[in-house]
């Protein structure tokens, strides 16, 4: 029989209201379940790497480290706001650990160029990691030593303590799931998705 929640869900995921499987409150709770919040440049393509990795149980994209509340994505683009755009990636450590996530945060984009990714430019575009724990300093301080060794230029990413996040906008939500024939997603995004399937299908058992 059909159950009143699935009911609803189905209805929501049909009117576009929700764009991800819902997350049970076992998942949430769990002991295992881990945050990150990652600044890799447009979150679109973040989010798309992320969301695709088995044991992450979500990847929102938003905005931190800035000085206003609440701001909004034509304030985040003009770099005033001190907001980078961001990836809050939850995951479950025992399937996905925190260092393979950092692994992938450091070769699916360019963390040695300051406040840029490609043709994005802006202090909104930095590379950034806000650990949610103190035990998750060590793991980036290392998971930054490994991946230096992948590139000649000193590494810029800025390593703080979270403070606070702030959910994008709908329409940025599992943009390239919804949106892959677009223009971006074609000439960028979806080369990057190649990129990082190539190197971590087998490392992370992906589809």
């Amino acid at each position: 029989m059909f159950q009143p929640l699935a009911m609803w869900s189905a209805l929501w995921l049909c009117l576009g209201l929700v764009h991800a499987p819902l997350i049970s409150q076992n998942q949430m709770t769990s002991p295992n379940v881990q945050t990150i919040t990652l600044g890799a440049g447009c979150f679109w393509c973040v989010e798309a790497v992320f969301e695709s990795i088995p044991g992450v149980i979500s990847a929102v994209s938003g905005y931190s480290g800035g000085t206003i509340k609440n701001p909004g994505y034509r304030e985040v683009c003009t770099g005033r706001t001190g907001h980078a755009e961001v990836v809050q990636v939850s995951f479950d450590s025992a399937i996905v650990p925190l260092d393979a996530i950092l692994d992938v945060f450091f070769a699916t984009h360019d963390p040695t160029t300051l406040n840029r990714q490609g043709a994005d430019v802006g202090t909104q575009y930095r590379s950034a990691i806000y650990f949610h724990e103190d035990g998750q300093e060590a793991i980036i301080a290392a998971a930054l030593l490994r991946a230096q060794g992948n590139w000649d230029n000193p590494i810029v990413t800025e390593v703080q303590a979270f403070e606070v996040f702030y959910p994008a906008e709908d329409y940025h939500q599992a943009y390239y799931e919804l949106n892959q024939e677009a223009p971006y997603c074609r000439a960028v995004i979806a080369p990057k998705m190649a990129k990082f399937r190539k190197e971590f299908a087998t490392k992370l058992n992906l589809d």
